[in-house]
């Protein structure tokens, strides 16, 4: 008898998979059995995270798309279709931090730049993979990663939590629209994770003195601490699942 989360014959997309938490997530999928294509904006990363999960086993192809520009993924998602013939999974994972000053300081141009990859681009690729589940006919799983900044207050980082708090509000909306066709939607929340965005933050030592204590798990999340729940939401385990917000920060935002 075949697993619940054998994902084999299934296909699953992960933008911003090249590296981090979308790459944490990709390798899981592929673990489990599915096809997975990864886009993202870097080829060379591109093409080293595509070399590492064909390794694993199962199809992969990779796409250099800006998710912020609606051509680029129009095109990356009929690519992704030509390639892997269907896509029954899709994490809306790709995302730029905020670098402004201060609220005060913040200028209109940043203000958009976030906003552009951080929402426009999740609704760009959710609208792309929603038309083709509805029109495939064979339901769906739609996930978006936002951030405990969606929750909680960020200073100097009011563009990003808008953005966070936006794909979450999203998600509901898109659970309850698409239910009747056998799609569900859910949101991520990751807490402090160890990626190339966090790099400079999680490795100064103030921060980690004032920050890490707070976590009761005592470490830092890893892009392998999303493998889990990117499967679970991509296999029938989830099929009755929608609507739902999964905080993932060893506990984090409780103590």
């Amino acid at each position: 008898m075949a697993s619940t989360f054998d994902l084999t014959g299934r296909v699953a997309l992960v933008t911003g998979g090249n590296s981090g938490i979308g790459l944490g997530m990709a390798r899981a999928l592929a673990e489990a059995g599915a096809g997975v294509a990864i886009w993202g904006t870097n080829e060379a990363k591109n093409a080293a995270a595509s070399a590492e999960l064909e390794r694993i086993g199962p199809p992969v192809a990779a796409f250099r798309c800006d998710v912020g520009d609606e051509g680029e993924v129009e095109a990356a998602f009929a690519g992704t279709i030509e390639a892997l013939g269907r896509v029954d999974a899709c994490f809306a994972n790709a995302g730029v931090g905020g670098m402004a000053p201060s609220f005060l300081e913040m200028s209109l141009d940043e203000w958009r730049r976030v906003l552009r990859v951080n929402l426009d681009g999740a609704f760009l690729t959710l609208r792309a993979a929603a038309r083709h589940m509805v029109e495939r006919g064979a339901g769906g799983s739609l996930a978006v990663t936002a951030s405990l900044a969606a929750i909680e207050g960020q200073p100097r980082g009011q563009h990003y939590a808008a953005t966070k708090g936006g794909v979450i509000s999203m998600m509901k909306a898109l659970a309850v629209e698409l239910a009747r066709h056998g799609i569900r939607a859910n949101s991520i929340l990751p807490g402090w994770i160890e990626t190339p965005m966090t790099d400079g933050v999680l490795s100064w030592d103030r921060f980690t003195e004032k920050v890490l204590p707070r976590v009761p798990v005592r470490r830092w999340g890893t892009p392998e601490d999303f493998g889990g729940i990117a499967v679970y939401l991509a296999s029938d385990a989830s099929a009755y699942h929608t609507g739902d917000t999964f905080v993932i920060d060893g506990g984090y935002s409780i103590f």
